[in-house]
């Protein structure tokens, strides 16, 4: 019997023992688990500052190389108006200076010469398109909008031409010393409205008279 007993007592043991090394791995393969966690969300963790960084490094690269194309811009319009672009430049007022004296004929004279000049070079230009562009088309739709087009240039340059001649009759009274005098009252057109309109022959008041009269007889 005591034999039995004994046996029975080393099989007792040999279970808590396994039992102990069984619970003893489960606890080691949590903490495994958990350690194989925390080193996964600290890789994902470095993975997006990285990211993060990255996409930082290349916006701030984006804007370096953004840079410079604004500075080429700048000397690029730095060089048409050192090639001579007309740029228009209003009158510096000075207090107590007379009115139509020798420094405004002469800033009007330039103004209205450049203003010329532009509309010759516009119509030059017209003339030249529509030489080159006329062609016989063997669909009539093509030469319909053909001759629309030409005719919508030809009005424009038409009206440029009316203008032209509205120039000279200016350029004639800065000569005569009648420029910037409204024919109607005598009085002055003023400076600032004839930068806005140089061909303009009447002052404000004038003009919103004759755009009342014009406007009760329609």
């Amino acid at each position: 019997m005591p034999t039995k007993k004994k046996t029975v007592a080393k099989k007792a043991a040999k279970k808590k023992t396994v039992a102990k090394k069984k619970t003893a791995a489960s606890k080691k393969k949590s903490v495994a688990k958990k350690t194989a966690a925390k080193k996964v969300a600290a890789k994902k963790t470095t993975a997006k500052k990285s990211a993060s960084k990255k996409s930082t490094s290349k916006k701030a690269t984006a804007k370096k190389t953004a840079a410079p194309k604004k500075k080429k811009t700048v000397s690029r319009k730095k060089a048409t108006r050192a090639a001579g672009e007309n740029t228009f430049e209003p009158y510096k007022m000075v207090k107590g200076e007379e009115y139509m004296n020798d420094a405004h004929i002469a800033h009007f004279n330039e103004l209205l010469l450049n203003w010329k000049h532009e509309l010759m070079e516009e119509v030059d230009r017209t003339v030249h398109h529509m030489q080159d562009e006329a062609a016989n088309f063997p669909d009539p739709n093509d030469r319909a909008t053909q001759e629309s087009e030409f005719t919508i240039e030809l009005r424009t340059r038409d009206r440029e031409r009316k203008l032209i001649k509205k120039i000279d009759e200016a350029l004639d009274h800065l000569e005569s010393g009648d420029y910037g005098y409204c024919e109607q009252c005598g009085m002055e057109i003023g400076i600032r409205r004839l930068e806005a309109r140089p061909t303009a022959n009447l002052c404000i008041d004038c003009k919103s008279l004759d755009e009342i009269r014009e406007r009760q007889r329609g």
